[in-house]
């Protein structure tokens, strides 16, 4: 079959949603279809176009055996609330002029991913001049979340997004998210259920795993096997509720051997830093977004991983990173709701407080952190559920069952 899929993160990007569209799609070349991409220049999670790119230029190259078709884009120094919409807009503009030179080429599915909505029409208007099927992958529902973020605060413009994001999600032949969750609120916007389609971001169970040694990353570090090592890595922004690790860490500022690491990148860098500095902090150690080579490394630094969340965000995000976490064989201190995807999937694979309570977040990794043998439990249980829920062949090939029965309808 013929696939054009339309994202604004691709590859090389190494995280979030641009990771697993660029897996989905390596996966689908190798398995015999034709797939092309049109996305954007990459610029994610740093908010600047990467090295040997450039932002107002087309650039199509082979990545893997799938032909990438970069489009201009607009990409804000700080990316405020009417700066995303413009930077959004910008890449809608410049991939409608690339959705246009693939119109002969004729593909049987046009696969988009929101975000973002404002790519929506050009996605129709395609498949209309193509007959291409529309499918529909949800990886954030992000007009309800730049809302309830504060990102966006025009309620108007709330209103009059929300009914052409429920406009075009309708239309969709198939609409498929990454959380049960999220696929209750499609019903709710009233999708059909046979429309919808769970679709879990996925681990490679084989190429993340828990190591017989540790990490060579705490040497790196110049940290020893008896430090107890807190991390979270992967984008640094609004939604992810960082601040909590940060006051986390003051108030175990005097635990011995207990050191907090960070990794990733992202617009609230700058300010994490700037609180650091000033409560002096001493036990967070910064490191810089790794090549996915040393993937397994950076999961197996970890002795607690950190997952924490906005309540405003629930279930209408799932972190990316939590698939990497389990498979890793770690425990995990999040921070989620009862009844939220979030709570369901760590409740047994670690310890769940409620977003904001510093007082319980605290405590749940003095809990870790004291009991190796709780850690160890927790760890094994996270392993289990990546093995049996989160495995990449088994993901994508009931993905593709799903694809292949459209083509013959």
């Amino acid at each position: 079959m013929k696939i054009l899929v339309y994202a604004i993160n691709y590859a090389p990007e190494l995280i979030s949603t641009g990771k697993y569209t660029s897996e989905m799609c390596e996966w689908l070349s190798a398995r015999g279809h034709e797939v092309r991409v049109v996305t954007a220049q990459p610029y994610y999670p740093d908010w600047k176009i990467f090295d040997g790119y450039k932002a107002w230029c087309y650039k199509t190259e082979i990545i893997n055996n799938v032909k990438v078709m970069h489009c201009p884009l607009w990409v804000p120094h700080k990316p405020t609330g009417l700066g995303r919409i413009f930077h959004l807009l910008s890449f809608a503009i410049s991939s409608f002029f690339r959705l246009i030179t693939q119109i002969t080429w004729k593909p049987n599915i046009i696969f988009f991913v929101e975000p973002s909505v404002f790519c929506f029409p050009n996605a129709f208007l395609f498949s209309k001049l193509t007959k291409a099927i529309p499918i529909l992958h949800i990886q954030d529902f992000e007009v309800n979340a730049a809302f309830k973020l504060g990102i966006l605060k025009s309620q108007l413009m709330r209103k009059i997004l929300t009914m052409f994001e429920g406009y075009f999600i309708k239309k969709c032949k198939l609409v498929s998210t990454i959380s049960p969750n999220m696929q209750k609120k499609l019903l709710e916007m009233g999708v059909p259920e046979y429309k919808t389609v769970f679709f879990p971001n996925w681990v490679d169970i084989d190429l993340i795993k828990p190591l017989a040694r540790s990490s060579k990353l705490r040497k790196d570090l110049n940290l020893s096997d008896k430090d107890i090592i807190c991390f979270y890595s992967g984008n640094l922004g609004k939604k992810q509720g960082l601040e909590i690790i940060i006051d986390a860490a003051d108030k175990l500022n005097d635990k011995q051997h207990l050191v907090f690491v960070i990794g990733g990148a992202g617009p609230y860098k700058e300010k994490l830093h700037q609180l650091i500095s000033a409560r002096k902090i001493t036990n967070i150690i910064w490191l810089p977004l790794q090549p996915l080579f040393r993937l397994n490394e950076l999961l197996n630094l970890a002795d607690i991983h950190l997952l924490p969340q906005r309540e405003e965000a629930a279930d209408l995000v799932m972190p990316s990173k939590l698939s990497g976490m389990l498979a890793s064989e770690r425990p995990i201190v999040a921070t989620a709701l009862p009844g939220t995807q979030l709570y369901n999937v760590v409740k047994n694979t670690g310890r769940v407080t409620k977003p904001g309570d510093v007082t319980s977040f605290v405590a749940a990794i003095e809990k870790l952190a004291d009991d190796f043998e709780y850690r160890k439990k927790l760890g094994e249980n996270a392993r289990k559920y990546a093995e049996d829920n989160l495995d990449k062949e088994v993901i994508l090939n009931t993905y593709e069952r799903h694809l292949n029965r459209l083509i013959e309808i």
